[in-house]
């Protein structure tokens, strides 16, 4: 049983006199103690960063971006493995694990071109004898938060642009699953990355707070709930930190007469089952207009829902893993019972789910609801599990007026053919990412990932043309040379053309 270490300035160390166990979810096994930050520990962190980034922010962008194009290279020729870690302590199937990975690389590829994203503006003669430009500068040391659900990919949102645009940066990655995380930091370590630029400290609470508290930490990323999302922002933001904090989901897919029913129903199966729901873009709800198609939807999904193929995620053909500890198995349990007993339907039930050979696995099935409310705990809640709630609504403008209504707001579709219907959905819906006859609307890293509502605090989004303002403030520089053989008199007025 390996014990996983911090990884600063460069070198993995112990540090910490607390460890906490790391699940193989397939099996139920204790594979690994991951140990726990204190206070001293990310301090070391911080002082690792503090030593390296007068001599980081220097270096030019150009060769920034060389240490990003390795790092690519590397990651690309170590998937099999980084998907088998993955998969491993998450519990997702390969194949999602390795689709992980990919989107995960499109933020690198993205990074690769700090170049051109920070050349600032400039503009010459703005005045007699005067130019302006802007300059986007790092901020310093800066930190993420990521969830287990996204070992991999959530933390390359992070620190590969936050990295080219000239910033140190810590991590603490979830303690679920940590392996994948800090394998991928060692690669870029190996892609040439000076030592002390990014460290890895391993933490719960604790680490947690501790970045939040420390001065030097000028900006932190989140990923993960709505609660806690909301206390790094206001916890961070009361110590003057920059802070995008990204939090929980309830995604509505919308289904309206006209659908693909076929195709939606594929994409429905997807976009709630895959990963086992444990997404922040899994669709839970779709929202019927009219009895027809709820009817021709429940009686599509049942069976396709009823033959997911189910398994230890590092199996190979398979549609869904493990849920991640035996504590959130129990909780979306919880949710299913809570459903039963305020009246929903339940049409599928996955709660009884025993996979052969891995009878200790964290395994719970697909599970679909039918006839649900608004007012019901399994609606108003993120579950985050292999649950699907089905609500019947008599118009599109019932549908959008229930979505709007939800306290989250992070991801929405529709799936139609009538142009008209889907404009009125993308202008008038108040969600961040929405997606037509597309369930699962993650923008592209050249594009930034954010919500509405109480799933986004803060002003920018992750990734993308917001990360880069994120990871950079501007400075604006006005200049001007005199000609040596004039002389002005003094002006007392506010300076003007």
């Amino acid at each position: 049983m390996g014990s996983i270490q911090h990884l600063i300035n460069g070198d993995l160390v112990t540090a910490g006199d607390r460890t906490a166990d790391v699940f193989n979810p397939s099996t139920g096994e204790v594979t690994g103690r991951v140990q726990l930050a204190d206070v001293a520990t990310v301090q070391r962190a911080i002082e690792a960063a503090k030593a390296a980034f007068p001599a980081w922010r220097r270096t030019p962008a150009a060769k920034r971006a060389q240490v990003m194009f390795r790092f690519k290279q590397l990651l690309e020729q170590n998937e099999s493995k980084i998907a088998e870690l993955i998969s491993r302590e998450h519990g997702k199937t390969l194949e999602d694990a390795a689709g992980e990975l990919k989107r995960g690389i499109e933020n690198v590829e993205f990074a690769c071109a700090a170049p051109e994203l920070l050349k600032g503006e400039y503009s010459r003669n703005v005045g007699p004898n005067i130019d302006g430009w802007s300059d986007f500068q790092p901020l310093g040391i800066v930190a993420g938060i990521t969830p287990f659900n996204f070992p991999a990919m959530v933390p390359l949102w992070m620190y590969p642009l936050a990295i080219v645009c000239g910033n140190c940066f810590i991590l603490k990655p979830s303690e679920r699953d940590p392996s994948s995380t800090l394998f991928i930091a060692q690669l870029l370590q190996e892609a040439g990355l000076p030592a002390g630029v990014m460290s890895v400290v391993h933490g719960d609470k604790v680490a947690v707070d501790a970045l939040i508290e420390a001065p030097d930490v000028k900006a932190i990323s989140f990923v993960g709930s709505t609660p806690i999302a909301e206390y790094i922002y206001r916890e961070g933001a009361a110590r003057g930190k920059r802070v995008q904090a990204l939090g929980g989901a309830k995604n509505h897919a919308v289904l309206m007469p006209d659908a693909d029913l076929d195709n939606a129903v594929s994409a429905l199966m997807g976009a709630a089952y895959g990963s086992c729901g444990e997404r922040c873009m899994a669709i839970s709800v779709a929202v019927c207009v009219g009895d027809q198609v709820a009817d021709a939807l429940v009686a599509r999904l049942t069976p396709q829902i009823q033959d997911l193929k189910i398994g230890a995620g590092t199996s190979c053909g398979l549609d869904m893993g493990p849920l991640v500890t035996a504590q959130h198995r129990d909780k979306v349990r919880g949710y299913v019972d809570d459903g039963v007993a305020a009246g929903a339907q339940l049409v599928v039930d996955g709660r009884k789910l025993s996979v052969s050979g891995n009878e200790n696995g964290f395994f719970l099935g697909g599970c679909l609801f039918d006839r649900v409310t608004p007012d019901m705990r399994i609606y108003k809640e993120e579950i985050f599990g292999p649950v699907l709630c089905v609500v019947r609504v008599n118009s599109l403008e019932d549908a959008m007026q229930l979505i709007n209504a939800h306290e989250y707001g992070n991801g929405t579709c529709i799936f139609t053919r009538d142009g008209e219907a889907a404009r009125l959905f993308c202008d008038e819906i108040e969600v961040g990412m929405v997606g037509v006859n597309v369930p699962l609307p993650v923008p592209v890293a050249y594009h930034s990932f954010g919500g509405w509502k109480r799933s986004l605090f803060g002003d920018l989004h992750a990734y993308g043309p917001d990360g880069v303002r994120f990871y950079t403030r501007r400075k604006a520089i006005t200049q001007r040379w005199p000609q040596r053989a004039s002389h002005e008199a003094s002006q007392f007025a506010f300076p003007s053309l």
